[in-house]
Parts: C-alpha cells; sequence; structure tokens
C-alpha cells in the first residue's frame, strides 16, 4: 500500500450538511437507492465523479492510466479489482478511510487528495452531529475503548436495547433512540474526520462531533418488512467473524422479491449464504466463497425470504451487502436485460400447454412455399447455365481430390471433356482439337466412368 501523507481527513461518508426530513434520511436503510457505495470507506464506489468536490467543485482529477510515475496506476490494477482504467474518476485502491485521486504528476506537495462525493454513503449511517456534552447528543450509555471500529459500538448499543450508535473523537462511542435525532443538530460531514483507534479505514466522529448510525448495521439477525433496504453481513463493517450462525427474515410487501448483490466476499466454500422460501422452507438458492451469486437483479418468486448464514471456525472475510426490494407481481415487472433469474420451483404456467397463435399456420405455410419456390428457381437457373455451358462445348473443370491425370475423356460426336482439380472449379471454352485446352486440362483429373456416361447421355439428348 503507498504511504500517502494527508494533510487532513475528510469525512469517510460525505452527505449534505443538513439532515433529510425524518423517513428519508441520506443513509437510512430503507433508502439504499440513494447510496452508490455499500462499503464503509467507499471503496466498492465505481461512480463517474472525476473532481475533487461535487457539481463541478475542487480539482479536476487525473488520468489513472496516466499516472505511471505514481503507486497506483490502471497497469497496477490489470483486473479491474479495484475501479481504475483509462478514466479519471475518483476510486478508493489502497483500503484509505474514503475515495481520493490524484491531482499532480509529481509527487511534490499536496500531489492527491480525497473526494468529496455526496452519493458515497453506506446506507445507515445517518450523518454527522454536533455533541457540546450539555445535553449529550445521544442521551443513553456511552464507554471509551482504544479498539473502537464502527462495528464495536454498533454492538455495544445493540446489547443495550438502544436504536441508534454514535462515534466520537475515533475512541468514544454513546447509545441513543430516535427521539434523540428531533433535538439533534447537523454539523458539516467534513467535521466528523477522526481515524477509528480500532481501524485504520474507518472514521469515528470527530471531537465534539458524532457519527450517528442505525444499530441494525451488521446484526446478526432481523426481521424487514419495509417495502425496500438493505442487509449486511454479521459485523459489518467490519469483517465476519468465525462460527457465525445468523438469519434474517424479509417480507416486504408483494408477491415476489429481487435482491441485487452490492457486496460478496465470502472466505472460502464452508462460509455459506442460503436464501429459502419463508413458507415452505425450500432452499431457492445457495452461494459461498466458491460460488457467489451472479451479477445484476436476482428475481424470486417467494412472498417471503429467510436467509442464512454460517461461517467455519476459521471464517474471516470482508462478507456481503445486499438490496431488496418487494414486487407486486415479478411476471407484471419485466426483468431488466442483464439480470438473474431464479431456476427455482417453475412459474405458475409452466404446466399450461402452448397453442400456436392465430395466423400461425398460414404464415408458417407462407414461408415454406417461398423457400420451395425459391429453390426451384435456383436449380432452373443452374441447369439452363449447364446447358448454355455444354452448347457452347466447353470444358467442366470441377473440383475434386488426389494426384492429377493427364489427357481428356473424349465421346463420340460433339467434342467435349470433363476435368477438376482442387481448389474450385472452372470451365472453358472447348472446341474439337483445340490444343490451348487440352494443354491446361493435362494438370486435371478426369471424371470417373459411370459420371462420363451420365453426361454423355445428357448431351446426346440436346
Amino acid at each position: 500500500m503507498e504511504t500517502r501523507t494527508p494533510r487532513g481527513l475528510l469525512l469517510l461518508f460525505l452527505f449534505l450538511p443538513l439532515l433529510p426530513p425524518r423517513g428519508a434520511s441520506a443513509g437510512s436503510l430503507h433508502s439504499p437507492g440513494l447510496s452508490e457505495c455499500f462499503q464503509v470507506n467507499g471503496a466498492d464506489y465505481r461512480g463517474h465523479q472525476n473532481r475533487t468536490g461535487p457539481r463541478e467543485a475542487g480539482r479536476p482529477c487525473l488520468f489513472w492510466d496516466q499516472t505511471q510515475q505514481h503507486s497506483y496506476s490502471s497497469a497496477s490494477d490489470p483486473q479491474g479489482r479495484w475501479g481504475l482504467g483509462p478514466h479519471n474518476f475518483c476510486r478508493n485502491p489502497d483500503g484509505d478511510v474514503q475515495p481520493w485521486c490524484y491531482v499532480a504528476e509529481t509527487e511534490e506537495g499536496i500531489y492527491w487528495r480525497y473526494c468529496d462525493i455526496p452519493t458515497c454513503h453506506m446506507p445507515g449511517y445517518l450523518g454527522c452531529f454536533v455533541d457540546s456534552g450539555a445535553p449529550p447528543a445521544l442521551s443513553g450509555p456511552s464507554g471509551t475503548s482504544t479498539k473502537l471500529t464502527v462495528q464495536v459500538c454498533l454492538r455495544f448499543c445493540r446489547m443495550k436495547g438502544y436504536q441508534l450508535a454514535g462515534v466520537e473523537a475515533g475512541y468514544a462511542c454513546f447509545c441513543g433512540s430516535e427521539s434523540d435525532l428531533d433535538r439533534g443538530r447537523p454539523a458539516p460531514a467534513t467535521d466528523c474526520d477522526q481515524i477509528c483507534f480500532g481501524h485504520p479505514g474507518q472514521l469515528c466522529g470527530g471531537d465534539g462531533r458524532l457519527g450517528i448510525y442505525e444499530v441494525s448495521v451488521g446484526s446478526c439477525q432481523g426481521n424487514w418488512t419495509a417495502p425496500q433496504g438493505v442487509v449486511y453481513s454479521p459485523d459489518f463493517p467490519d469483517e465476519y467473524g468465525p462460527d457465525r450462525n445468523c438469519s434474517w427474515a424479509l417480507s416486504p410487501p408483494g408477491a415476489a422479491l429481487e435482491l441485487t448483490f452490492r457486496l460478496f466476499e465470502l472466505a472460502d466454500p464452508r462460509d455459506r449464504l442460503e436464501l429459502r422460501d419463508a413458507a415452505s422452507g425450500s432452499l431457492l438458492r445457495a452461494f459461498d466463497g466458491a460460488r457467489p451469486p451472479p451479477p445484476g437483479p436476482l428475481r424470486l418468486r417467494a412472498a417471503a425470504l429467510l436467509l442464512t448464514f454460517r461461517s467455519d471456525a476459521r471464517g474471516h472475510a470482508q462478507g456481503f451487502a445486499l438490496t431488496y426490494r418487494g414486487l407486486q407481481d415479478a411476471a407484471d415487472d419485466p426483468v431488466p436485460k442483464g439480470s438473474a433469474q431464479t431456476p427455482a420451483a417453475p412459474p405458475d404456467w409452466a404446466n399450461v400447454s402452448c397453442s400456436p397463435r392465430p395466423g400461425a399456420p398460414e404464415a408458417a405455410m407462407g414461408a415454406r412455399v417461398f423457400s420451395t419456390v425459391t429453390a426451384i428457381s435456383v436449380l432452373l437457373l443452374l441447369l439452363l447455365s449447364l446447358l448454355r455451358l455444354l452448347r457452347r462445348r466447353s470444358c467442366l473443370l470441377a473440383p475434386g481430390k488426389g494426384p492429377p491425370a493427364l489427357g481428356p475423356s473424349r465421346g463420340p460426336g460433339r467434342s467435349w471433356a470433363v476435368w477438376y482439380r482442387r481448389p474450385r472449379g472452372v470451365a472453358l471454352p472447348c472446341p474439337p482439337g483445340d490444343p490451348q485446352a487440352e494443354g491446361l486440362a493435362a494438370s486435371y483429373r478426369p471424371l470417373s466412368a459411370s459420371s462420363q456416361s451420365s453426361l454423355r447421355s445428357l448431351i446426346s439428348a440436346l
């Protein structure tokens, strides 16, 4: 990993300065469509912002395929795992706290900067808030740790029975409820710029600033009934641990579900995620470290799903993040191009007998008649060409195999000869006793006796 000396850390999750209205928070788990990032540090960002600030603000980024003098370039990412390539979009190839880009050709002074991307936030992060301490921004219990990560604080507040968790100054954790947000004072996103003491790739608030999350992020169980939402692997955004056995129930309004895996990284084939029909318990799909889910939306004909995840004794990996939404009727909602359709139980129409559409027999008969007439016309044209050729006493030279034989073959009456050689047949004028034609024919092999007899009969009838 390249060593880059930052002149100041910006917030990992870059939101609008003000908290959106209730029910539409920027990082709500029920509004995943607003986000282009599902990892805590934006390493999965694949958007098109190419300046260090949004809406044409900030400095322009250099193209990754033109930064060969720097440690990170498209040449150092030939498989595209980090998202580098012939473009100048912000990326996070080294696991920093947020996406960034190079802004200078040489490494003198400030040659790279973080990118302020409002749409790059992890659903479940609610924003940066002022914490004056009197009263505290979150009114529940609190604690400090020199090994603090975002998930450590989330787990602490989840065990205490609170809905929200806030990280501050890199080492402090506070718990609270949604009512605390009603009196909370939003702070600029850049105020929450302190690295977590327990993870160099995560930010944990700032001085007098709380970064607040929903505690459902990274939970090991849950019951999801909203029309759409996000399910994270256990302990997310940290890596999941060994011997995890977790389950989540999805029952949004509708007759079917659509899942989209935004992240999927399991350690090995023994770490497994299963999708089951909640009503029947039948297994619909299963994925593991060796069999990842297909790209694109995955449609399942089930009104409710039960997701179960199990890791073995050695399991350690980033995990997964998937978005879901309920569909009123999968048949009425066409599958987008490139989406994955589950091969689960046969659809309702699988056993319905198929009958031709009205007018189909007439169309098929017309096509057959047209094909037959066309074939007959082509054969007649070929036959007429052959007759004209023979009337002009031509030599028919047809393609064949084997070594050439010398000399033409002649029959009584009119002079004619048939020769062939590879690679293709040709026709030549062949008047009787023409030495040029006989000399050229010397390199061709005559047809068999039976073929000669057949042609002789045909010519005698002319």
